[in-house]
This record gives structure tokens, C-alpha cells and sequence, in this order.
């Protein structure tokens, strides 16, 4: 039996549960790696913004104008990961873009105990995320795209191998500043097992829309877990969880939206800011504050060079904040 630090296993249970003989398990596998996008409450499908990493929310987001683009992106998450990634994109024709990408999460160190409460040491948890994307422009307003990610997961000895992809859709009206996206995400399953029995990668459905207002700001609702009306949270309690739902209707609709805001006078700079109500919620049991479920980011370009920073303080005993670097390798040549 493994027993974690309190705060570690309330803002770490959802990537555990599968080792814990849970009944999902890969929801590490919605955590971003844009900045860009985890400023915008976490999620979004449908903004056409010049980021590499947006391949991993839709691959019908990316396209021959990411070509020889290189992405290197670092976060501190909650009170003990630390997770780091890199991407690299390139044209695939006129209409086509190809990417790859590796992503490493690490949780941190844990303390393990066996059955009878003895001490067995210290232990790792990590995820490594291998993903190849490609991108196809099928006319001048439709995209479609493809992710396919490759997981290895090692939690102290047990392991495991999974497969997933994403197919998606862009459509984007350049005379009314709309853009619709949509996502069939993590279509896969476990391949190898931690130990007796196999866990499923959570499937989802996402549906989002930005429109632009005026010249420099834009708008975005996205809609995800759209396969399960009443989404559980988990309430800690003395010998374990609980899980729980909420009963009321605009409770259950809101945390399946996800808001942001964007402010963009230029190309070469840009601040938002995203809500998510579903954050919000499943940190009410444990004391979360007024900043629970706001995420706030902002990011700058010069020349062949872009930066990007995001910031989250879902509880008031630990906060996130995500780095990301770019490299125009065409504004260089």
C-alpha cells in the first residue's frame, strides 16, 4: 500500500487513480503544454494562434505556417511535478504540416509503505508522452489533423504502455473572425497493464468557438468531457475518497465550459486570461481561494524568438506556473 504527502494526493489524485485501481486512468493526458493555452483556462480548440504546441489540444490547429518552428516548454506543477517537453514542426507541401514532439512528467519523490505500514523507501512517479502530428488543409476555411501519442508510465515498480490519438477539425471564417474547433480525443486504449487489469485512456469529445472582437481581442468557449454529463469530483475524507457529483443543472453545464480571454495588439505580444469552472469545483473541498480556476498568461516575439508564461493558483497551498520558449528557424535563414 503506497500513502502519499496529503497535499501531494488531493492535487495529484487524478493522475494516480489509475495505479490505484481507479476507474480512469492517463488524465495526465489533458494537462497542457502551451502556456498559451493553460493562460486560457487549460483547454482550447479552436483558437488559431501561432503556437507549435497547440498540436496537442487540436492537430487541425497547426499548418505549413509552423514550418521549422521549435518549441521547448517547462512547468512546475502544484507542489511537486516538474514537466518538460519539446517540438519541432515543419511545412508538409502548400497544404500540409508535419510535428513531433516528446513530453516528461515527473511527480516528484514519495514515500512507500507496505501492507503492514513498514517503510519501503522512496519512490518516482513519471509519464513519458511521445507524440507524432500531421495536418491537411482541405480547403481555404477547413483543416483536419491527426495526433498520435505513445504513453510509458512508470509509478515505483508497476509500468505500463498506452496508444491514443486525436482527429480533429478547424474552421475558420477570416471575414467574420470565427473559428470553430473540434476534437475525437485519446481514441486508444493500455497495451501493457500496471499489474491486474487494464485501465482505459479517457476518451473525450471537445467542441470550442473563438470570435474576435474589435482588432486586438478575441473570445473563446471550449466545451470538453462532452462524452459524460455528470463529471465526479472527489472528496477527501479519513481512509480514502469519495466520490461525488453535483445534482444542479447549470452546475453540471459550467463545469464542462471552459472561458478565455485574449488581448493581442500585435502578432508579437499578447495577454489572456481563462476560467475554468471545473477547477474551481474540485478544489472546493480543500480549501481553495479566490483565485481558484482563473489562470493568467502572456507572451511576447522578437525576430525569430517567442516567449511564453502562464500562471495558476488553483489551491491557496500551491500555485503553477509554465515556461515556454520558441525558435523561428525561417526568420534565421
Amino acid at each position: 500500500m503506497l500513502k502519499f504527502p496529503l497535499l501531494s494526493f488531493i492535487l495529484l489524485f487524478p493522475l494516480y487513480s489509475n495505479a490505484q485501481g481507479g476507474n480512469t486512468g492517463y488524465d495526465f493526458l489533458d494537462i497542457s503544454s502551451s502556456s498559451y493555452v493553460y493562460g486560457m483556462g487549460g483547454a482550447n480548440v479552436s483558437t488559431l494562434h501561432s503556437d507549435l504546441d497547440l498540436a496537442s489540444q487540436n492537430p487541425a490547429l497547426i499548418g505549413p505556417e509552423n514550418d521549422k518552428e521549435l518549441k521547448l516548454g517547462y512547468m512546475h506543477y502544484y507542489s511537486s511535478g516538474n514537466f518538460g517537453g519539446v517540438r519541432y514542426g515543419m511545412a508538409a507541401g502548400e497544404r500540409g504540416a508535419w510535428a513531433a514532439g516528446i513530453r516528461y512528467l515527473n511527480y516528484g519523490n514519495f514515500k512507500g509503505f507496505d501492507v503492514d505500514g513498514t517503510s519501503t523507501g522512496n519512490f518516482t512517479a513519471q509519464d513519458i508522452i511521445f507524440e507524432g502530428t500531421y495536418s491537411h488543409d482541405f480547403t481555404y476555411r477547413l483543416r483536419g489533423g491527426i495526433n498520435v501519442k505513445m504513453v510509458y508510465s512508470a509509478y515505483e515498480q508497476y509500468s505500463a504502455f498506452a496508444m491514443a490519438a486525436d482527429l480533429g477539425l478547424c474552421y475558420y471564417d477570416d471575414d467574420h473572425e470565427i473559428s470553430v474547433g473540434f476534437v475525437l480525443k485519446n481514441m486508444g486504449g493500455q497495451l501493457k497493464r500496471f499489474e491486474d487489469h487494464y485501465d482505459r485512456v479517457p476518451f473525450d469529445v471537445q467542441l470550442g468557438i473563438t470570435k474576435g472582437i474589435k482588432e486586438s481581442f478575441s473570445f473563446s468557449i471550449t466545451a470538453w468531457h462532452l462524452t459524460k454529463w455528470k463529471l465526479p469530483y472527489y472528496l477527501h475524507q479519513d481512509g480514502g475518497t469519495i466520490e461525488q457529483t453535483n445534482s444542479g443543472f447549470f452546475r453540471n453545464l459550467f463545469r464542462h465550459l471552459v472561458f478565455g480571454v485574449e488581448y493581442s495588439p500585435s502578432d508579437r505580444f499578447y495577454i489572456d486570461l481563462g476560467y475554468n469552472y471545473k477547477t474551481a469545483s474540485d478544489m472546493a473541498a480543500y480549501q481553495r481561494n479566490f483565485f481558484s480556476g482563473f489562470s493568467l498568461g502572456a507572451g511576447f516575439k522578437v525576430r525569430a524568438y517567442s516567449a511564453g508564461v502562464a500562471f495558476a493558483m488553483p489551491h491557496k497551498g500551491a500555485a503553477t506556473i509554465m515556461l515556454n520558449l520558441g525558435l523561428d528557424i525561417t526568420e534565421l535563414l
